[in-house]
């Protein structure tokens, strides 16, 4: 007989799922932010973040040199700590989601401008850069999954829904 055939998991089931649908919106915003806070936090100083070397490089590509590696690594510690505030606190998600995304779209650009650095035997064997920005396809799913979320509450969804209606009664 199976463990999740047993009365006790028939009765304690209903209760763990509820809780998670109850807590796990709150949970991912939460956690999500704190990895934000910590892993921006370490660019403030210098060599504590295994992704600042890459970081830097990447950026200054794009940027065709015009900024100044300071600038630049404070500047992404500051703009992934701004995420993390704004998930933590559950103030301006929306926009805090929009940053998370851009954020994202720089943070997967090395891949494609620095394979090597990536890739210690490309595509199936990634250095530890390259296990650092691929971790991020998990940051992006609950992104998704929390701006998902938004719609659900949204008055001018409600609104819109409502006017549809109307219009198709007609």
């Amino acid at each position: 007989m199976s463990i999740f055939r047993g009365k006790w998991f028939i009765k304690i089931d209903p209760i763990i799922t509820e809780w998670m649908s109850r807590n796990g919106y709150l949970l991912v915003r939460i956690s999500i932010g704190i990895v934000f806070v910590w892993f921006g936090f370490l660019k403030f100083f210098p060599g504590l973040s295994p992704a600042q070397g890459l970081a830097i490089k990447t950026i200054t590509l794009l940027s065709f040199g015009l900024i100044p590696e300071l600038i630049i690594i404070n500047g992404l510690a500051f703009f992934e700590v701004l995420i993390g505030i704004g998930l933590i606190s559950g103030k301006f998600v929306r926009e805090t989601l929009l940053l998370l995304f851009l954020q994202m779209a720089g943070t997967f650009t090395p891949i494609f401008l620095f394979p090597d650095e990536v890739f210690t035997h490309f595509p199936y064997a990634p250095t530890l850069e390259g296990q650092y920005i691929i971790k991020n396809l998990v940051l992006v799913a609950a992104g998704i999954v929390l701006g998902g979320k938004l719609h659900k509450g949204s008055s001018e969804l409600k609104k819109r829904s409502k006017i549809e209606k109307a219009i198709n009664n007609l």
